[in-house]
């Protein structure tokens, strides 16, 4: 049998065996996953992974960090790591077994615990994703979201995480292999995505199955991807919508289960090793494959054709050949699409092609999407999701001293948003959150932002149900801020407005006398005089509120609205 058909090892045991071991687990100490470790943990245990058997060792961490090694000398240029709080890792010694348990409690596997160490988080971000930049959403959720102490030791599987969402089109590597088998297929290219499929897309995969002489497996991630990026329900009926334009003898689609970490070069080689475990035998790989997009001085973290680079250095090893992407345009006089360096009368034809960013303002603003650039039915899909910006719930955050004039504001903009009607509007101002969602916190950093993402929660919901959500809090911490314009933008658009006013004028106001007491040391940890405020870098707004109406703050803010079409101009 060729070696990409036959079967992988997995880390399940057997069924028998996990209903021991699901009886025995109730008594071990428990780890709830993040989403994150969830995906991880699936394609460890399915084979996905392989060679790896659990979690990485500090040894093995250690060189897949310096020169994508592990300590056998086998390629693997991710860190698969369990990352965990401090306490919790504290109450553990080296050879215990863990109970590895998803979001509801049920058992998914254990986990010997081997080792547990603090790692150097800037050098791992130097070194897997180029640069220590929190503008890298992997860099970020490494600094951020993941636990402070590293956890390694072999993983023995359970059962799958459950999934209720596509059923019948997620495989195991070994599923996916036996279809091979099944189907008589020996070539078999794949397509990584994580956006829907358009015309290009569809060209340059029929191309690299003709290139290579291979059947198709079109593979998109449904994990995690980048914050913004088009909900994996909506891809997928994308997905499903255009199947039937590839000939159904050759192509097959599966969903895989993958936490993408965007990390271009490092990230192709990752996805190469998926792919021969799930059997593929060629790989498409893309202009800036897996690029997260601009970095803090506003240029690619990656140049466009590193990872394509990186990948033919490894080829071999990998397993798998790759297929490069061609960067292809429509051609309008020939009414097709042609790699764009392959066009010798450039001069004489018209190039057409659509960006990203020019595509997604086109659905924002209800625009003509021409049917040369992407199939109607795409289309519809993605309109039924992003319905144009003056149809979407929104958020309009604002940020500021105590005493700054943010819940004057927002009660003005909150009138004249309701005076012109058609979307619910609900102001999350910072005293009313206090009393009705927080009226157990204090004022320490952690109680501060737990607060915050509450509020963030709570407008995430009404941004994805279709109202407006006007948030007034401190919200003193940048990387809170950040999280939470995370969270909603999954929904509809959050417009952050500092609200400039000086520390001086804050004080000089003072209207609840909370400076005073500050001063005087009675009121702890305050914001601007014993506890620090990050001033926003980037806010769709700042205004000043020194020797400015209120009507006229709010009158700014509505006309950022209109400018981002999040309100029609027909108010007065």
């Amino acid at each position: 049998m060729l070696p990409n058909l036959a079967p992988i090892p997995e880390l399940y045991v057997s069924y028998d065996s996990a209903q021991k071991l699901k009886v025995e687990a109730a008594d071990l100490t428990s780890w709830d996953l993040t989403p994150r470790q969830i995906c991880d943990l699936e394609l460890l245990m399915n084979g996905g992974f392989n060679p790896l058997k659990g979690f990485l060792s500090e040894e093995d961490y250690n060189g897949v960090v310096e020169n994508m090694r592990m300590a056998d000398g086998s390629l693997w240029p991710m860190p698969i790591t369990l990352d965990v709080n401090e306490d919790f890792a504290a109450g553990l010694e080296i050879g215990q077994d863990i109970a590895l348990r998803d979001q509801e409690g049920v058992i998914l596997g254990t986990m010997t615990v081997t080792d547990r160490w603090e790692p150097n988080k800037s050098r791992e971000a130097e070194k897997v994703f180029g640069a220590d930049d929190i503008a890298h959403p992997a860099v970020n959720y490494l600094h951020h979201t993941a636990g402070k102490i590293y956890l390694g030791g072999p993983v023995t599987g359970i059962q799958q995480p459950v999934h209720y969402d596509f059923k019948a089109r997620r495989d195991t590597p070994n599923e996916l292999r036996a279809y091979f088998r099944k189907m008589g297929w020996r070539k078999i290219v794949a397509f990584q995505t994580r956006n829907p499929l358009h015309r290009a897309h569809q060209e340059l995969t029929f191309r690299a199955a003709r290139e290579a002489q291979a059947n198709l497996l079109i593979h998109p991630v449904v994990g995690m991807t980048k914050p913004g990026d088009v909900d994996h329900f909506t891809r997928v009926r994308c997905y499903e919508a255009v199947l039937d334009k590839y000939p159904a003898a050759t192509t097959a689609m599966s969903l895989l289960n993958l936490a993408m970490r965007m990390a271009g070069p490092r990230e192709a080689v990752w996805h190469g090793l998926i792919r021969a475990n799930h059997g593929c035998t060629h790989m498409i790989v893309g202009r800036d494959h897996a690029g997260p997009g601009k970095n803090s001085a506003g240029e690619d973290f990656y140049g466009a054709y590193d990872a394509q680079d990186l990948f033919r250095e490894h080829e071999e090893e990998i397993g798998i050949e790759m297929v490069d992407f061609k960067h292809m345009v429509y051609v309008q006089e020939r009414a097709q699409y042609e790699p764009n360096d392959e066009i010798e009368d450039k001069d004489d034809v018209t190039i057409l092609n659509i960006s990203g960013t020019e595509l997604r303002r086109r659905l924002a603003e209800g625009l003509e999407i021409p049917e040369w650039f992407s199939f109607p039915e795409v289309v519809a899909e993605l309109r039924k999701t992003k319905p144009p910006r003056s149809q979407q719930g929104f958020t309009v955050f604002f940020t500021g001293f105590s005493g700054s004039g943010k819940s004057t504001i927002a009660n003005a903009l909150m009138v004249k948003l309701m005076e012109m009607g058609g979307r619910p509007v609900t102001l999350l101002d910072g005293d009313i959150v206090r009393k009705n969602l927080s009226s157990e916190l204090g004022f320490s950093k952690e109680h501060r932002d737990l607060n915050i993402r509450r509020i963030g929660y709570v407008a995430s919901e009404i941004t994805k149900n279709g109202g407006i959500a006007i948030c007034a809090p401190i919200a003193p911490y940048a990387t809170t801020r950040r999280a939470v314009r995370e969270d909603i933008e999954q929904f509809g658009a959050f417009v952050e407005v500092h609200v400039a006013t000086s520390l001086e004028e804050c004080e000089r106001r003072d209207r609840k006398g909370l400076y005073k007491l500050a001063r005087e040391g009675k009121i702890k940890e305050f914001t601007g005089i014993s506890d620090p405020y990050d001033v926003p870098v980037n806010p769709e707004l700042s205004v000043e509120t020194e020797n400015v109406d209120v009507d006229n703050c709010a009158h700014q803010v509505l006309l950022k609205l209109e400018s981002m079409g999040l309100i029609s101009g027909n108010w007065g």
